[in-house]
C-alpha cells in the first residue's frame, strides 16, 4: 500500500511538472519572436516587427518615398508556425478579420519565413529589448498640468516599439478603416526619443526626416512632448497595451 501512494504521489507530481512547464512554454511562445526582421531585394525593403502578440509588416521603397504594402493585427506564435489574425490591411481588406497561418523559425539572427507566400530568409534589426518596447495605445494627453486619458474605442492609433524600430497606424477596428501610418528607426537616450522616418503617409516628403522628442516612462504610461511634424507643440500620453 506505502509503494502504491508513494507510486502514485511520483506520478502525481510528474503530470503537475508537466503542466507546470507546459504553461510556462505556451505563455512565453508569443516573446520568443519579439523584435525586428528586414527582407530587403533591390530598393524595397520589407520590415516586420513583433511585440508580445502583435505585430506590423510593411513594405516600403525608401529612396522613392514610398509605403508599397501594410498590415498588423494579433499573432499567437508555437513550434514553428505564425497564427496571424489580421486587423488592418489598407491594400487587400479583404483578408481583414481572417487568421493566417505562416511557417516561422528562428536561428540567431535569421528568420525563415513564408509571410510573403515563398520560404524566405529574413535578418534580424533587433531582438525587441529596449525601455520603450511595448505596444502603444493614444490615450490622451497633458492640459492643465494634468494628465487626462480618454477611454478605449474603436477608432485608434496605436505604436509597436521595438529595439530599434517604430510604427503608428490609425485604425477602425469595427468599421475596417485606414487613416495612415508612418514608421522607422529610432533612438532612446537621456529622456530624448528620436525618430527617423522611412514613411509616412501623412507626408511623403517627410520620409528621411528626424524628429526628437522629450520621452519619459512612468508606469504603463509613456510621455511624449516636443513639437509635431507640422511644428506644433504636443503632449501625449500614450498607454501599454496589455500582453497577449
Amino acid at each position: 500500500m506505502k509503494n502504491y501512494i508513494k507510486s502514485a504521489s511520483y506520478v502525481l507530481s510528474a503530470v503537475l511538472l508537466v503542466c507546470v512547464m507546459s504553461f510556462s512554454f505556451k505563455k512565453q511562445n508569443n516573446s520568443i519572436v519579439n523584435g525586428a526582421w528586414k527582407f530587403q531585394s533591390g530598393p524595397v525593403e520589407q520590415v516586420l516587427i513583433l511585440n508580445d502578440g502583435y505585430f506590423m509588416h510593411t513594405t516600403f521603397d525608401k529612396a522613392k518615398k514610398q509605403l508599397i504594402q501594410t498590415r498588423g493585427g494579433a499573432y499567437k506564435y508555437a513550434g514553428s508556425q505564425l497564427e496571424a489574425t489580421i486587423e488592418f490591411s489598407p491594400n487587400m481588406k479583404g483578408e481583414i478579420g481572417q487568421t493566417k497561418k505562416y511557417s516561422f523559425s528562428t536561428n540567431k539572427d535569421r528568420l525563415a519565413s513564408d509571410i510573403n507566400g515563398k520560404k524566405e530568409i529574413w535578418t534580424m534589426l533587433d531582438n525587441g529589448k529596449g525601455p520603450m518596447v511595448g505596444t502603444w495605445r493614444s490615450s490622451g494627453r497633458m492640459q492643465d498640468g494634468k494628465v487626462v486619458l480618454s477611454p478605449p474605442r474603436a477608432r485608434k492609433t496605436f505604436k509597436l516599439v521595438t529595439g530599434s524600430r517604430f510604427q503608428w497606424a490609425a485604425i477602425n477596428a469595427e468599421t475596417k478603416e485606414f487613416f495612415g501610418t508612418g514608421g522607422g528607426s529610432y533612438t532612446y537616450k537621456d529622456g530624448k526619443y528620436t525618430e527617423t522616418l522611412d514613411f509616412f503617409t501623412k507626408d511623403s516628403t517627410r520620409v528621411g526626416a528626424s524628429l526628437t522628442f522629450d520621452g519619459k516612462i512612468e508606469g504603463d504610461l509613456w510621455h511624449h512632448s516636443g513639437l509635431s511634424s507640422q511644428g506644433a507643440k504636443m503632449y501625449e500620453i500614450w498607454k501599454m497595451e496589455p500582453k497577449q
